[in-house]
């Protein structure tokens, strides 16, 4: 049977819809298929950026254009083939593998919800039940310290002795603002809590930075938020750990010279 010119047409339209359905555009001959747009569309809406709609897929339908059109002039100038160009793939290479293996470990060693409470309970027994006010002065030897307490019994400003104090407080008085004991060396948060509100201790506290006299102004109840409220910044930080500990394991699995 010999086929109508017309008829022949109309078959290879039939053929030839479904291929370019397949394709968003193309660009000097090259095609940009749908799936591509399909992709990053889906990429978008997980991210809750926007919602899928044609306006968004028109728009991401000009920047792959746009990108197909940069990339072949780009193919035609040899950018790719530069050394530090080439050197910059890699590394974008490497980091993209990386992460998707790094996202394939965090899904398969999930924190669990009493991995995080045990981390915020361990927090709050850290942090205790309050918060110290102090203000401290902090010098280089012993003998400095126990000037300054001499000058505090005698009647001096606690606020105006701390302008001498080695660290950045000096400006304020030696003010350190609200913080738990946790906050603190041992040494100094031990010192500190003994204090009742106004008093400074008479004896230098010596600590790896030095000695400090140290004045507690207030204590208060600690805010401490609920667990809820935290949950998701501590299994991040927990995750974190468990990625680190993972690279830890494979680098000393690693031979390394």
């Amino acid at each position: 049977m010999i086929l109508k010119p017309a008829t022949l047409l109309a078959m290879t339209a039939l053929v030839a819809a479904p291929v370019f359905a397949q394709n968003v555009a193309t660009v000097n001959g090259k095609a940009i298929p749908s799936s591509k747009v399909d992709q990053i569309v889906k990429q978008v809406v997980a991210q809750g950026k926007q919602a899928d709609s044609p306006q968004l897929r028109e728009a991401i339908k000009k920047d792959l254009i746009n990108r197909e059109v940069l990339i072949q002039e780009a193919d035609k100038q040899g950018v790719a083939t530069r050394p530090e160009v080439k050197m910059a793939l890699e590394n974008a290479r490497q980091s993209i593998i990386i992460n998707a293996m790094l996202a394939d470990y965090i899904k398969k060693n999930p924190v669990k919800d009493a991995e995080a409470k045990a981390e915020y309970d361990k927090y709050k027994a850290q942090v205790g039940e309050k918060e110290y006010h102090a203000r401290h002065i902090l010098v280089g030897t012993e003998e400095e310290a126990k000037a300054i307490i001499a000058k505090l019994k005698a009647g001096g400003k606690f606020e105006e002795l701390a302008k001498q104090s080695k660290d950045g407080s000096a400006a304020n008085g030696g003010d350190l603002d609200w913080a738990s004991p946790a906050a603190y060396v041992p040494e100094f948060s031990q010192a500190m809590v003994k204090l009742n509100k106004g008093q400074y201790t008479e004896t230098p506290v010596k600590t790896q930075f030095g000695y400090h006299v140290i004045k507690l102004e207030d204590t208060r109840a600690a805010k401490i938020p609920p667990f809820e409220e935290v949950k998701t910044q501590v299994s991040e930080s927990i995750q974190q750990r468990k990625l680190a500990a993972f690279r830890d394991e494979l680098a000393k699995k690693a031979k390394i010279q």
